[in-house]
């Protein structure tokens, strides 16, 4: 059966035929993101009640982030800020445990007396489901955002905030985020990862230019001139930490001794590359290389070797309260499933794959980049769901995973996360069509 996409996409696009893409897009339903009533977003659109096992209605830091950044990066800078300002309120919420970990009365290494990062979107109320929410990368993606969102003027955070703000570098001080043992993007067993350390990293460095900046204009009421200062200082001190462990670390996610948490490929580490513009130069191509020769398959990209989330048969494997449980204290039963070849590929990567080269080629004007970002948009296009799927046609799924031998979208279809990616993907593409040299990177 032919894709429904085939038609529109090339090997070599102008601008119209970029144009004619998304606006076909839009028209079939592709890039909704409903909101829920404090401006935030539910990680996944449930087809069916059934599908309620997932979880996928709550709310995540990470993917609200992400998904806010794309407003942003489209001009949408109201719906930025509104989910930048909810998750903000419902940190709010979370100060009695960062004052616990910061004066040492609670132990980060019970996850659930750390800040949540997964919680109730309406409400803006934790979930009580036991939860892996050690995870720097959320908070430090949540920092950066919140900080180059009020350095640019959209945002006007309150005093009380930046005391908030101000707080969470105490955190992450507290807690030793460059060799704090977190579960990271994948929200899985703890070790020290460098994309997570990579992303708090980001938001450090942030928060530090934007108060920076604060220090120098009107601050807002009940910040001083000495809170700043040292707020600055902290946060200066911990981005050397993090450079540092950086350094040892990459280009690999970790380098533990334990066998079972050493990992040396792991698509996470794009992120640092873009949207959160830590790493460059030739350790970005590395990384770039590293996901391309060794994670990328034929429907998608590996989040690494020896995933068994969405492994093959997964849905015959696990009855539904077990496929996306909490498996961060103890992996070993369902890696057991997992059959050689057998990861399921994610839709999330090769859309910031295809940014990648295409800011590549707006900053040097390399022919190869701008062939290299139009594979990867195409790939992207290609994993939209066809008719052949239970799905509603041309929707983003979370990955593609093999069910008795037949690859097809999981049930976590779509996922909002992949389509904001895809929406900036066809954004810059449309962008290094006007030529190299013409735009800013935002």
């Amino acid at each position: 059966m032919t894709h429904p996409m085939e038609g529109l996409i090339r090997d070599d696009y102008n601008v119209d035929g970029v144009q004619a893409i998304t606006r076909h897009l839009i028209e079939h339903g592709t890039f909704q993101f409903p909101t829920l009533s404090s401006g935030l977003f539910s990680a996944a659109l449930a087809q069916s009640q059934d599908l309620e096992y997932t979880g996928y209605q709550n709310v995540w830091v990470r993917d609200n982030i992400h998904i806010a950044h794309h407003f942003h990066v489209l001009g949408e800078h109201d719906r930025a800020v509104r989910a930048v300002s909810a998750i903000t309120q419902f940190q709010h919420t979370q100060r009695g445990k960062l004052r616990d970990i910061i004066v040492g009365k609670a132990n980060p290494q019970n996850v659930m007396l750390r800040p949540h990062i997964r919680f109730d979107g309406d409400k803006l109320s934790e979930v009580s489901e036991q939860w892996a929410h050690a995870q720097n990368d959320a908070i430090g993606c949540w920092l950066w955002l919140a900080s180059k969102l009020a350095r640019e003027g959209h945002w006007q955070p309150t005093g009380d905030d930046i005391k908030l703000l101000s707080n969470f570098v105490q955190y992450l001080e507290a807690v030793r985020f460059w060799e704090d043992e977190d579960s990271g993007h994948w929200e899985e067993a703890r070790k020290i990862e460098a994309s997570s350390i990579g992303a708090a990293t980001a938001g450090l460095t942030a928060l530090r230019d934007y108060f920076l900046t604060m220090a120098s204009a009107q601050m807002p009421l009940g910040a001083t001139k000495s809170f700043i200062d040292q707020t600055c200082r902290r946060a200066e001190g911990l981005i050397e930490h993090g450079h540092a462990a950086l350094k040892a670390i990459l280009p690999s996610e970790c380098v533990q001794d334990d066998p079972a948490k050493r990992r040396r490929y792991d698509s996470a580490l794009l992120f640092l590359i873009y949207p959160l513009q830590i790493v460059d130069g030739e350790m970005a191509e590395t990384i770039v290389t590293d996901v391309a020769t060794q994670l990328l398959g034929p429907f998608g990209v590996r989040r690494y070797l020896g995933d068994s989330y969405w492994c093959a048969d997964y849905k015959k494997l696990l009855d539904p309260a077990n496929r996306t449980v909490d498996v961060s204290e103890d992996m070993s039963a369902r890696d057991r499933l997992l059959q050689p070849g057998g990861e399921a590929q994610w839709c999330i990567f090769d859309p910031i794959l295809s940014v990648i080269h295409g800011l590549r080629y707006q900053q040097t004007g390399d022919t190869g980049q701008l062939e290299l970002q139009t594979q990867h948009l195409n790939r992207s296009l290609r994993q939209l769901t066809g008719e052949d799927t239970s799905f509603p046609s041309l929707r983003c799924p979370e990955s593609y995973y093999r069910e008795n031998g037949i690859w097809g979208p999981n049930d976590i279809t779509p996922l909002l996360w992949t389509q904001a990616n895809l929406r900036l993907a066809l954004h810059f593409m449309e962008q290094s069509l006007l030529g190299p040299g013409k735009v800013a990177v935002p």
